[in-house]
């Protein structure tokens, strides 16, 4: 319990991230770079400072807080005294450098939820095996606690990472965007030849992986593209269920908080039908795989 990690988020009563009610602890750093990331200001392995024009009313609070007179962006200190001053929360410290100690006490605060749910804690991202001691570190704490532990990850990491956490997590939340590896780069940044191996890895040492798949127009949401996901779900060892998660936009003012420009794609994209999410659905289920349609991605 000696190691630290930098955390951006803790949600509480999150129903979407496991069963139950749940905890979600939001851990900062990604290799990926998915333009329809609803998280952007995870994928920075630092802590970073955001602003929300709408929220603000030039009370100069921040100005008068800031050591260094809110110079650009670029020469942030990220020291959070603008947002520490802010009476309304226009300005923002996204990623605090935290114990796994510090974590857990946060958590427990939330035990008499999971007791009465069958609910527990999640760990998300970002991509939380970027931080693996320390998630290693609130797995364990949380597995002395009898607290039901679940990870959201794509397992963008080596497989000895990946496989090292498998005994602490009841859980896994396994996110596949799509089955060809150029595509996948395509939309990411990144290939998916290790994410694949990884699945088929920890299947062989895990029997409780959700696979959750974003649906995202103009990406993946073609019959072909769908038909090989649902075949390689199929094949996969230790699937339990299949989350199709329809793209909405709500997460398009973000990008601007943190002083960048929503992606081209984002601005362009609309949210799938429930018909063509039902046509997806049904594509998994003639596999025999429990599929469920969620809130979105």
């Amino acid at each position: 319990m000696n190691s630290s990690g930098i955390v951006f988020n803790v949600q509480r009563y999150s129903l979407h991230d496991g069963p139950g009610i749940r905890t979600t602890v939001f851990l900062k750093g990604c290799p990926a770079h998915c333009w329809w990331c609803h998280n952007p200001e995870s994928q920075s392995p630092t802590p970073q400072t955001a602003w929300s024009q709408n929220r603000c009313i030039s009370c100069d609070a921040c100005l008068l807080a800031c050591h260094e007179g809110l110079q650009p962006r670029e020469a942030c200190l990220v020291c959070g005294a603008c947002a520490e001053a802010c009476p309304t929360g226009a300005r923002e410290l996204l990623g605090t450098q935290t114990t796994a100690d510090q974590v857990l006490q946060d958590i427990l605060k939330d035990r008499m939820f999971f007791e009465d749910s069958g609910g527990g804690v999640t760990f998300s991202g970002g991509e939380p095996l970027c931080q693996p001691a320390f998630l290693k570190d609130l797995l364990t704490a949380c597995r002395s606690h009898g607290i039901h532990t679940a990870v959201d990850t794509a397992a963008l990491c080596a497989p000895e990472t990946l496989l090292d956490i498998a005994p602490l997590v009841d859980l896994f939340l396994f996110d596949l965007k799509c089955a060809d590896d150029a595509l996948h780069s395509t939309g990411t940044g990144l290939g998916n030849g290790r994410i694949l191996d990884n699945l088929a890895q920890l299947g062989r040492v895990h029997r409780n992986i959700w696979i959750r798949i974003p649906v995202i127009p103009g990406f993946n949401d073609n019959a072909g593209e769908m038909e090989a996901l649902a075949n390689l779900a199929a094949r996969a060892a230790g699937v339990r269920q299949v989350w199709l998660l329809p793209y909405h936009g709500s997460w398009a003012a973000k990008p601007s908080r943190l002083g960048l420009a929503p992606s081209a794609e984002a601005l362009a994209t609309t949210t799938p039908s429930p018909q063509t999410m039902e046509d997806f659905a049904r594509l998994f289920t003639a596999r025999g795989l429990d599929t469920q349609i969620g809130g979105g991605a």
